[in-house]
């Protein structure tokens, strides 16, 4: 009966619109473009004049902002941010926001900040392994960079993570300066990343990678959804700090710490560390029987700090919290304090974790998607399934063209939030996706 309850409740929780709650945390490493020119997106189309291509592209601090809404078709295309201090305040759209379709963005450089942007990647049509191969949203060799209240789903690759280089350099900290670094992934959805699709290596739905010697990389309140493994995948030497997150049906591997030999011979093993808590794993249709939240492969150890974690299986039923899918040398050290600094961050309870991500992760919550919405009630209800194409669960969504001026007065540009407190789009009551047949039995005796 509590589980019950604890599932009605976060479905009632999905229907609410909300404004933007605020919690806690620790300053973030970087405020972006904040101070700069606005610079205002005024066409979808992939790039040219008044395009995100062309803001993304402009040199100096800038607040990219948007006149339009709807979909931005990139063509199996991938947009690279090469130029600093950049915020993109999809906040600021007209419904229904922005997404980009067919494509991914790439951070190159630091201080980037990215809020409310919708990425759908998909196969398009390509063969199986034919080689299209794109990330949702990836860094590369970036630093100071925030993405809060995103989605990525459908990525070839993963759905969000920081990566780079291995190796630069000849010290463990030049390893670290040359890869990314100080990375906040806050109240985000990475769902359904395709597992048997275009990828060159065959079966890829992975969640985030956090790639060797990878520091500072922070998830906060965020859910995983429908991918194979890489909830995350932390690799050799990376440093990570997981508060209040939610994954939910992943198959083979929830968390997992991995330092292959393969790919650090002649290098001295880095012990990586996880400091881990609040987090929630439930098991889904296809998660597999026993599945610990933390495994550990590979040659390297692995310090760790966990509080307050929770694993259950689709029946609610415990499951255990570590494992391991190597016969090494590799060991688990456990740590009586958090390795990463918890000082700041209004830590939930891991109880009220699904409940509160539910209703607030994500891109707009105020204004719901359509696969947005089909993918968080079906975690509500305990529904959903990883999948190999975009096919399986609907294809590309119809995504309605909009138009409005964004009227600098009219928000607080420190913040990037409406001093009316009310978002473009906002809407009272229910978010749901509804059939023609709902929607005709929902307005009662006509």
């Amino acid at each position: 009966m509590r589980a019950l309850l604890a599932t009605l409740a976060a479905s009632i929780m999905l229907l609410v619109a909300v404004s933007q709650p605020v919690w806690a945390h620790p300053p973030d490493p970087t405020q972006g473009g904040a101070g700069g020119r606005i610079i205002r997106v005024t066409t979808l189309d992939k790039d040219g004049p008044g395009s995100l291509a062309e803001a993304l592209a402009a040199p100096g601090p800038r607040i990219v902002v948007f006149e339009v809404g709807g979909a931005i078709d990139l063509e199996r295309s991938t947009l690279s941010i090469t130029q600093p201090y950049v915020t993109i305040a999809g906040q600021t759209a007209p419904s229904p926001g922005i997404t980009i379709l067919r494509g991914g963005i790439d951070v190159k450089t630091h201080d980037v900040k990215m809020q409310h942007m919708r990425i759908i990647t998909g196969a398009d049509g390509q063969p199986k392994r034919s080689g299209w191969e794109a990330d949702a949203f990836s860094t590369a060799s970036a630093s100071n960079v925030v993405i809060e209240n995103n989605t990525f789903m459908w990525a070839i690759d993963e759905n969000m993570s920081a990566s780079g280089p291995r190796f630069t350099g000849d010290t463990v900290e030049e390893w670290r300066a040359g890869t990314s670094h100080n990375i906040v992934f806050r109240l985000n959805l990475a769902a359904e990343g395709l597992a048997d699709s275009s990828h060159p290596k065959g079966e890829h739905s992975k969640g985030s990678l956090i790639h060797d010697n990878a520091t500072g990389i922070v998830f906060d309140r965020n859910i995983w959804a429908h991918n194979v493994e890489r909830s995350p995948l932390v690799k050799g030497g990376a440093q990570v700090l997981m508060v209040n997150n939610l994954i939910y049906n992943p198959q083979h591997r929830a968390v997992h710490y991995n330092l292959m030999d393969l790919e650090w011979a002649g290098h001295e093993p880095v012990t990586g560390e996880i400091t881990a808590v609040g987090n929630v794993m439930r098991g889904g249709n296809d998660t597999d029987a026993g599945l610990p939240f933390l495994m550990l492969g590979g040659v390297g150890d692995l310090a760790y700090y966990g509080d307050d974690n929770r694993a259950v299986d689709l029946h609610g039923n415990a499951l255990p919290m570590f494992g391991t899918y190597g016969q090494t040398g590799a060991e688990l050290i456990e740590a009586e304090a958090p390795l990463a600094s918890l000082n700041g961050y209004d830590v939930l309870p891991s109880g009220s974790v699904e409940t509160t991500l539910l209703a607030t992760a994500g891109t707009r919550p105020w204004d719901r998607g359509s696969e947005e919405i089909r993918v968080l009630f079906f975690i509500a209800e305990g529904r959903g399934d990883i999948i190999d194409d975009e096919s399986e669960v609907g294809g590309y969504p119809d995504i309605p063209s909009s138009a409005a001026p964004f009227i600098e007065a009219d928000w607080d540009l420190a913040t990037m939030t409406p001093r009316s407190g009310v978002y473009p789009g906002q809407k009272p009551g229910a978010q749901e996706h509804l059939s023609p047949r709902d929607r005709e039995m929902r307005r009662g005796g006509q």
